[in-house]
C-alpha cells in the first residue's frame, strides 16, 4: 500500500500507519475505524479526556491508567486497546487526533476513498448531499465520503475540499472578488 510521503512524515502519520498494519495483519481495519471514531467522538465531547491526554503532569501510569479505563467504557477492540497503551507509555497520547485523521486518510485511501469537506452557508438535506457526492465520485473517478458543516459566513453557496483541491462557489467569495475588480 502506498500512503503519502506527508502522513509518513509526520509523528501522528507513523503511529496510524503502524496501527493500520497491524490491523490490516488481524483484519480488523474496519473495527479499529470504528474504535478510532468512537474514541474521537468521545475526545470532542470531554475535556477532562482532553486533559489526560495532554497533560505533561500527568505520569505514565495515571496517562495509562485513564486512557485504560476510558477504552473499556468505550469497549474498545483488544488492538486498539493495546495500542492505546503503547501511546501512553511513550507520552505520545497528545498526538491522537493527528493520528485519528492519518488513520482515517490510510484506511480511505486503501479503500480507493477519498474525502470531500463540504461547508455550506445552511445545513444541506441528505438529498442534497447526496446528490453532490454523486457528482463529485463522477469528476473523481472514486468513491467520496463527505464531511459537512455549516459556516452562515458564507452567505450562500459551497466550498468544497478535495485533497488539496478547493472550489469555492461561496457568495461571499464572490462578493470580495467583485469588490477587488471594482478597486482596480
Amino acid at each position: 500500500m502506498e500512503i503519502s510521503a506527508g502522513i509518513q512524515a509526520s509523528l501522528p502519520g507513523r503511529y496510524a500507519s503502524a496501527l493500520f498494519d497491524l490491523a490490516a495483519e488481524d483484519g480488523v481495519v474496519t473495527a479499529v475505524e470504528s474504535d478510532l471514531e468512537t474514541l474521537n467522538a468521545a475526545l470532542v465531547e470531554s475535556d477532562e479526556l482532553r486533559t489526560v491526554t495532554t497533560n505533561p503532569e500527568l505520569s505514565r501510569a495515571q496517562q495509562g491508567a485513564a486512557i485504560e479505563g476510558v477504552a473499556g467504557a468505550l469497549g474498545l477492540s483488544a488492538l486498539t486497546q493495546k495500542f492505546l497503551g503503547v501511546l501512553s507509555q511513550n507520552r505520545r497520547l497528545s498526538v491522537l487526533p493527528g493520528m485519528i485523521r492519518a488513520f482515517r486518510a490510510i484506511a480511505a485511501a486503501q479503500r480507493g476513498e477519498v474525502t470531500a469537506e463540504v461547508t455550506s452557508a445552511h445545513a444541506l438535506s441528505d438529498e442534497q448531499l447526496e446528490t453532490l457526492r454523486q457528482k463529485l465520485t463522477a469528476r473523481e473517478g472514486r468513491t467520496v465520503k463527505l464531511s459537512h458543516s455549516v459556516d452562515p459566513d458564507l452567505l450562500g453557496g459551497l466550498v468544497v475540499t478535495l485533497g488539496s483541491k478547493r472550489i469555492d462557489g461561496s457568495i461571499r467569495t464572490r462578493l470580495n472578488s467583485l469588490a477587488q475588480a471594482m478597486k482596480a
